[in-house]
Parts: C-alpha cells; structure tokens; sequence
C-alpha cells in the first residue's frame, strides 16, 4: 500500500441486467444504471472485499468511499447519524437505501448485477452459499484472534496455535469438500455454482480461497489437492476481464497483518 488516498473509485456503468428478477421492480430494470457508494475500512481488504469483487467484476460505477477526501470521517458519521445505522462496514449506499452485512448487500446487487440467477429460489440458494461464505470468514479470522478481538495477537499466540490446528485438519476440508460437491451436483456442469453463469457466491469463494493461501500457503497446498473443482472456479473468477482488470490494479489493497486473513508462519502447518 502506497498509503496514498485515492478520491474516486467510479468505474463503467453496470452491464446490462441478465433476464427479469423477482428482487428488481419495473421501475429499477428500466431505469439508468445505479451508482454505488460502498462504505469500508480503507487500509484491508477485509469483508468489503466481497462486495468490491461484485461491483468490479460487474463493471459498476462506484464509490470506495473512506478512500476519499474525508472518507473514514465520512463512514463513522454516517453510521452515527443514520435512522437504520448499520452495526459495522461494509454497507452500501443505493439511491435512498443503505444496506448492511456483507451476505445482504450481495443479496441486493447479484440480480442488479447480472450476477444472481433469475427466479427467486435460486437467488435464495446463491444466498445461502454466501452466508455458508460468511461462517466461514469467521471461522478464518477467529485462527489468529480466537480469545478475544480487542486482544492483540501476541496476548492470545498459545490458543491461536491450538485454534489453527483444528481449523486447517478439520474445517477447512469440510468447507472445501462442502463447495467441492456444491459444484459436482450442479446438473448444468458449467464449473459455477448455480446455473451456467457466474455468481456473486462464485466470487465469494475465490476471494476465499485467496485468503486462505495468503494465510496459510503450505496448508492449503496440500488440501487443495482434494478440491479441484473448487481450485478450477478460482482460476475461472480470476480470468474474467473485470476482476482479472481489478487484481492488476492498484484498487486492489494487498493482503496485509490488518485484515481478516493474515500470515503468520507459525500458523501455517
């Protein structure tokens, strides 16, 4: 990280919307594309990263708004004064609306985005992958602060030790293993999730897997292994133009000690 700010992050408008959702009413497919203000710490990539990946894949006009000129003052102020005050970044601002939690505010851009399927059980599907995502995330961050979050790593290295034992020879091949035969039942065998296009919980489980080798190279090497269809996905995210556009460049903060995945070697087994 260069450290210094950057004023805007808008991009190109939003593609075309793929089909007719359930979630959008007349007035939104037939209006102008939205710009969004996405709302988020500026140092990591942490959970907002998720909504980045959406919003950059997708070619979307946007805001990283705590980016900014009087950005992080802008993000608290607005959480402060806000009627239905989110609980913590990343929220998104849409027109009039603000959307909490990450799971949620991809819930509202996938069929914006052209990135949800068309009928509403399978949107809802997509979103049940993004909330497993999310337990996931979790369980990732709670490795190196498994005490306590206000606690510094160093105060809580012994229990972190013991914490990423379990969750790289238990967890972690349960999630992979869950993803790896979310994708060989898909009766479209497109090497997605859901369907034969890409999702914004595709996007999800590349981040994650970014994450996860970022933390824990050596690990993950071996228990890849056991995942290809999962390791094939990855590969398929990271190709597409705009994410493949967004990793090149300097939008993308890299991996660091601040976010919701770090490397610490002593963890890495």
């Amino acid at each position: 990280m260069s450290g210094k700010p950057v004023v805007d992050f808008t991009l190109t408008p939003n593609r075309p919307i793929i089909g007719a959702s359930p979630l959008l009413n007349r007035f939104e497919r037939d209006s102008a594309p939205m710009r969004y203000d996405l709302y988020y710490w500026p140092m990591l990539q942490g959970r907002g990263e998720f909504v980045r990946l959406a919003l950059e894949d997708a070619g979307a006009a946007y805001r990283d708004v705590a980016r900014g000129a009087n950005g992080m003052a802008r993000l608290e102020r607005f959480m402060g004064n806000y009627l239905r005050a989110p609980f913590a970044p990343p929220y998104l601002k849409a027109g009039t609306l603000v959307i909490g939690q990450t799971a949620n505010i991809l819930l509202y851009l996938g069929p914006r985005l052209g990135l949800a399927p068309k009928n509403e059980a399978d949107q809802l599907w997509i979103h049940q992958l993004n909330l497993t995502i999310a337990d996931w995330v979790v369980e990732a961050h709670d490795v190196h602060h498994p005490i306590g979050s206000s606690l510094y790593y160093e105060e809580q290295k012994r229990e972190a030790k013991r914490r990423a034992v379990d969750f790289l020879a238990n967890r972690v091949p349960k999630f992979l293993g869950y993803f790896e035969g979310v994708l060989a039942k898909n009766p479209a065998r497109s090497g997605w999730l859901s369907g034969r296009r890409a999702s914004t919980a595709d996007l999800s489980l590349f981040q994650m897997v970014e994450g996860l080798r970022y933390a824990f190279p050596r690990a993950m090497a071996k228990r890849e292994k056991r995942a290809p269809r999962v390791v094939a996905l990855h590969d398929r995210v990271a190709a597409r133009r705009g994410v493949a556009a967004y990793l090149a460049s300097p939008r993308r903060v890299p991996f660091n000690l601040y976010g919701i995945f770090r490397h610490y070697p002593e963890l890495d087994r």
